[in-house]
């Protein structure tokens, strides 16, 4: 049930009727209607713009159209008053039977409560973390497989078919550098020393790697040349980093649908069959680019190249595909596996892209579009940084890792909950800062904490309940005479409960989950000071002494809040707690 979208559907029908009736003109485009909180909850519960959206083409006033509308929405039992306010807005306050209404709507509906069918099952493919499988996953991965992850939940619980994808990086030149890397660990495993040169990498990660390459290949590999060693040193390396990244997702509660391999797409002519998609619509070309202002890019050649024509579909310039040795790009596998993606038949691309990307984003864009042919879009979310920070100073780097603080490292210090919220409590767009001293604390400055507490507080409710005999299922929650929910708080409280539904649409089509821990916060704290009112006004409490009915409309709300509260943080993929320690 979507209290809006129902009442957004009960202002159409006055239109259309105006319409039918001659007080507005017939064929107006109604399609920029809203009907949406107002900016100040003292002027009402919904407020709709259509007297103003409609008084210029309609050639008539706008306060003459709301006056209309008011008198025909005030006639529906849903309405209690429909005020005209400023030049035409219209103010809608709602009877209690309709707050009440949507109590017993979302212990009917339970944890489907908010879903909606927005997204048609249309094929969605989201794409997120694809970490190189060179080392193990740093902090902004563990921020990408996490908004990956919350926004393929998010797009599902809002009618969208989503799969999660994994691409591994597996066929360039860095998993030649594993390799190597790798080789040098094996040798160590027997008795030699390693010589780390410079470009290789130096974690220690790889010592475990080196072992299980003697485990088993033996001295096989000894004082030979790389000709010899290179290609299966490289696999197995691969293999085991992958291995390695499959258990790091799986400590962060993110399981992929498809892990893609880089590989798969050399050898196999599908390369040359995206190119060859666009060379049939004249986008391939021999030609030679000029040279670019500032920092010179790394598939910059001063000489004849292979060229996409990306402009034509929206890039700055167009971009090379071969390079003068015969050689693919890096872009050309890129361009290749998003081709696959379209012949897979989605709907909807989304790349969950590092802000280091950010150069990378209209060359793609342009690529999907010209192998669609417009019919696909390709959707960019790019990770800004994490700012990691303990006892009030930056985090000290990974010894094991080398470089950097690893997801590991994160999610074995404050656990995959607590990790998830806080990952979504900024845009994707926007720095994170990420206290761990703070996101442990059991205050209210912490949002984790704020929002499990609530539902805490709710299961607290639930289970005095039931020891003092009352029926605390849905089902039975459902049939409370509800009508005892009256008081302002009360209403607030299923106000915000209304809004869920919304919240998840709007976050959806946006493709924000960070609005759903906003959301849940918002909801939390109506839930906390509608407690801390109850300790002054006993009516207010939850639980009322000799007065069963009262009681049970009560325990109704909390628990229709703590269903909200729980499909949100299912979303995130937090677990929500019932007792806190």
């Amino acid at each position: 049930m979507n209290l809006f979208t129902e009442i957004h559907g009960l202002v159409h029908e006055a239109l259309t009727a105006m319409q039918a009736e001659g007080a507005l003109p017939g064929g107006l485009d109604t399609g920029n209607v809203t009907v949406e909180p107002p900016r100040d909850p003292a002027h009402g519960d919904m407020a709709t713009n259509a007297a103003m959206v409609l008084a210029k083409p309609a050639g008539l006033k706008p306060r003459d159209i709301a006056a209309d509308l008011a008198a025909r929405l005030g006639a529906d039992p849903r309405i209690a008053a429909a005020e005209v306010a400023g030049p035409g807005f219209l103010n809608l306050r709602l009877a209690p039977a309709a707050w009440h209404g949507l109590v017993r709507a979302v212990l009917q509906r339970g944890a489907d409560f908010g879903r909606s069918a927005r997204g048609q099952g249309r094929r969605v493919n989201v794409e997120f973390v694809s970490a190189n499988p060179t080392g193990p996953m740093h902090v902004g991965h563990t921020r990408g497989a996490v908004f990956g992850d919350a926004l393929a939940s998010l797009m599902e619980f809002a009618g969208f078919d989503v799969t999660r994808e994994y691409y591994i990086n597996d066929g360039g030149a860095q998993v030649d550098v594993l390799a190597r890397s790798a080789y040098e660990r094996y040798r160590e495993a027997h008795g030699r020393a390693p010589e780390i040169a410079e470009g290789l990498y130096p974690g220690d990660y790889l010592i475990e790697v080196g072992e299980a390459l003697r485990a088993e290949f033996g001295d096989a590999f000894l004082d030979r040349p790389e000709s010899e060693w290179l290609e299966p040193v490289r696999d197995f390396a691969t293999d085991r980093m992958m291995t390695r990244i499959r258990a790091d997702l799986a400590a962060l509660g993110v399981e992929m649908d498809v892990y893609f391999s880089e590989k798969s797409l050399y050898g196999t002519g599908r390369i040359e069959s995206a190119v060859e998609t666009l060379r049939e619509q004249d986008l391939i070309y021999r030609g030679v680019l000029e040279p670019p202002k500032g920092k010179t890019p790394e598939d910059w050649e001063p000489r004849e190249q292979t060229l996409f024509r990306s402009t034509a579909h929206g890039d700055d310039v167009d971009r090379p595909l071969m390079k003068s040795d015969g050689g693919w790009t890096y872009f050309a596998p890129d361009i290749a596996y998003h081709h696959d993606k379209i012949e897979r038949g989605f709907d909807l691309l989304i790349d969950v892209f590092g802000a280091d990307h950010g150069g990378y984003v209209k060359r793609m864009k342009a690529a999907v579009s010209a192998l669609s042919g417009g019919r696909v879009p390709l959707e960019v979310k790019l990770m800004q940084l994490v700012r990691l920070y303990k006892s009030g100073e930056p985090m000290k780097m990974s010894k094991r890792a080398g470089t950097f603080v690893t997801l590991r490292d994160v999610v074995d210090e404050v656990g995959a909950d607590v990790t998830r919220f806080v990952m979504l409590t900024r845009r994707n767009d926007a720095p994170l800062d990420f206290d761990f001293d703070k996101v442990l604390e059991q205050s209210k400055d912490n949002p984790v904490f704020y929002v499990q507490y609530a539902h805490a507080r709710i299961c607290s409710v639930l289970r005095k309940a039931r020891e003092a005999g009352f029926e605390v299922d849905d089902a039975a929650l459902a049939e409370a005479d509800l009508s005892h929910l009256g008081h302002d708080s009360e209403i607030a409280l299923i106000r915000r409960l209304a809004e869920w539904p919304r919240s998840v649409e709007t976050a959806a089509i946006t493709g924000e989950p960070h609005r759903v821990a906003f959301y849940l916060h918002d909801l939390a704290s109506e839930l906390h000071t509608h407690w801390n009112r109850g300790n002054d006004d006993p009516s207010l409490r939850f639980l009322q002494e000799d007065a069963p009915e009262a009681s049970t409309a009560k325990i109704a709300l909390a628990r229709a809040v703590a269903v909200a509260i729980s499909a949100g943080l299912g979303i995130l993929g937090v677990a929500p707690v019932e007792e806190m320690r």
